[in-house]
Formats: C-alpha cells, structure tokens, sequence
C-alpha cells in the first residue's frame, strides 16, 4: 500500500500542488474580494484539472520516459498506462464538476482550461507552441477563480457605473448583466431583457455586451502569471538532456522584468463597483479603490521571487546540465507561490498575499519527499 501511494504521488506530482491555490486566491484578489464559496470551488476545480494534467503528461510520455526517465512510476511498472489515463479523465470530469457549481461563467472557463491542458500534453507539448499553451493554462486557472468568485456576489453589475432599482430594465437591455432590483417581476425582466441584448447586442443604439467583470478585472494578473510559466516551460524542454544556455538566460531576463513588473501597485478602481443603498456578499470586504499593499510588503514578496526562480535559472545559465536545469525549472515552479503572493499584494490584499506565502514551507517539505519535475 505504501508503496502505491508513493508511486501515485510522484505520478501526481503531489509536491507541485502547493503551486495552485494561490492562481484562484489571486484572481479573486484581483476583484478586490476576499475568498468565498466560489473561489473555494475554483481552488478545487484546479486542484483536478492540475493532477488531471499531471497524469496525462506521463501517460502521453510513457516511451519517452522509458528511455530518458524509466524510474518514472508508468516505465517502471508501479502504475498501468491504463490506470493513469482513467486518472486524468475522472479527474478531469471531476474538475468541470466543480466549477460547474460556480456558475456557467466558471465552467465556460474550466472547459477551455481543460481543454488547453488536454491539447498540451496530446500534441502541443513537443510543438514550439507548447510553452504559450501551458501559459495560456496558467493564466485561465488565475480567471477561473475571477469569475467564480465574481459568480457569486450578488449585488454587483457588469458596468462602471452604478444602477438604481428605476434604471434596471434599461441597464441590464444595456450590458446584458444580471442586477439587483426591489421586485421579483422587474428581476425577472431585467433578466430576460439581458439574455436578449447579450444574444444580439443592439450596436445601432450603441449597445453592446460587455466583458464579465472578473475577467476584465483579473486580465493583467493572469498576463504576468502566463508570462512567468512561459520561461518555465521553454526551459523545462531541456531538462532531460540539458545543454541550452539560451533558454534559461533569457528565463532569466524575463523573470527579473516581471519581478519589476509586479512589483508595481496596481492603480485605479478594482472589481466591480456596488450598487448604492445595496449591498452583497463581499462588499463589506472591498478594499478603498487604490488602496496599494505596503510598499516594505510588495519588495519583500518581490524579493522572495526573484531569489526562489533567478538563482537557479543563472546556475543552468552557467552551466546547463541535467540536473541543473531539472532544478531551475523546480525552482521556476516553486516560484509561482510568492509571485501569486506579489500579484495578490499588489491588488490589495496583503492578507491573501501572506496567506499564499504560508504554502512556500509546505511546498519545500514536499519537494524534499516527491519531485516536481
């Protein structure tokens, strides 16, 4: 038993999931929100959809790692082909589930995720579109947990302005959004009216749908998180073989411009404004618009991932080894946690950013015990 547990987690790579969490805390951070029911289920839904990834990746490999990696548990034996591919699929189902309880705009997410890390690890992988795929996963797990977050405040409009109970009707024909009025009947309508407009938006009369708001709000985030996993990947082509200084040094570069490009305060209004005289879930929540984490805070989550993804990415640069480049792209890895921290701080909410930081001690724990790469 000890065994097949051991044999499933380092096919899971169980120690990577610490990775996660922090993409969903951060897309709801964006929104100028605290975590709640919906940012629970997205972490989850990400959570599957990672491991899902993760079992695929290894049983689309299986030859290969028979040559380059046959201590791996499917060329080694611990596991089936057959029990791996089974693992992704229900894991993957389980993943849609999830998110589907988040709401349609969460599960429209979830799928096109889902089916970026499918295409991945079938095909893209070993493709020069490989390292742009798994950075477009990325940054749809940071707006999957953005829109199932946003899915569930009511008392929220899609708009930059605010709507009273009288203007509901117009304002939903306008944006297509679900609003808070004081009736049943005029909810009803407005509801009916916004499924129309956004169906066949009105552009003679200057109406046109309008973006979700937790997408529109988490956008740059999910930009500075799809860039970062872009190096990663490009460097992790090597890791088996080794011998590219190219790839690792320009990850070098990249890492320290987004580590500037973080570390900036993010301006202006977050989120999604509420309506007066109404209130929902999270308002009481919503930091001051423009409110920016401390700047002593951001340096320091900054620091932390410069110091975790630069170090080991120069180490391969000088010397591009096996085994050195395995440990940069592990520490690339590892480095999503303060970069997730820094994007969360950033938008805000220092408190979710020390929160995701808590998992970096976790992480390490587990990396010693099972492999991230």
């Amino acid at each position: 038993m000890k065994a097949a547990v051991r044999a499933w987690a380092e096919l899971l790579r169980v120690s990577a999931l610490f990775t996660v969490p922090g993409d969903a805390l951060a897309g709801a951070a964006a929104l100028g929100r605290r975590p709640d029911r919906g940012t629970a289920l997205a972490v989850g839904a990400s959570l599957c959809l990672y491991e899902a990834g993760m079992a695929l990746n290894d049983w689309a490999d299986r030859d290969e790692d028979a040559i380059d990696r046959p201590h791996r548990p499917i060329p080694s034996g611990r596991i089936t082909p057959g029990a791996a591919l089974a693992a992704a699929g229900a894991l993957t189902a389980a993943g849609l589930t999830l998110a589907a309880r988040a709401g349609r705009p969460a599960l429209t997410v979830a799928t096109g995720l889902a089916a970026t890390v499918w295409a991945y690890d079938l095909h893209l992988k070993h493709t020069q579109a490989g390292p742009a795929a798994m950075a477009g996963a990325r940054a749809l797990d940071l707006l999957l947990g953005a829109t199932a977050t946003a899915g569930t405040g009511a008392g929220y409009v899609g708009v930059e302005r605010p709507v009273n109970a009288t203007g509901a009707s117009h304002a939903a024909r306008s944006a297509g959004t679900v609003l808070p009025t004081r009736g049943a009947r005029i909810l009803r309508g407005a509801r009916a009216l916004g499924r129309a407009r956004a169906a066949s938006p009105d552009r003679s009369r200057g109406h046109a749908r309008t973006t979700h708001p937790g997408v529109r709000a988490a956008v740059p985030a999910a930009a500075l998180l799809g860039a970062h996993t872009y190096a990663v990947t490009a460097v992790s082509r090597h890791e088996a073989q080794g011998g590219s200084t190219v790839a690792p040094l320009g990850a070098l570069a990249a890492i320290v411009a987004l580590g500037a490009a973080a570390m900036r305060e993010q301006r202006g209004s977050r989120g999604v404004p509420p309506v007066p005289g109404k209130s929902g879930p999270g308002d009481h929540h919503r930091p001051r618009p423009g409110a920016p984490a401390p700047r002593l805070l951001l340096t320091a989550l900054s620091a932390a991932y410069l110091r975790t993804a630069a170090k080991p990415l120069l180490h391969a640069t000088l010397n591009p080894s096996p085994p050195l480049t395995q440990r940069a792209v592990g520490g690339g890895i590892r480095a999503m946690i303060p970069l997730q921290a820094v994007l969360a701080a950033r938008a805000g909410a220092s408190g979710t950013g020390l929160a995701v930081m808590g998992l970096v001690p976790l992480a390490r724990t587990l990396a010693r015990k099972v492999s991230l790469t």
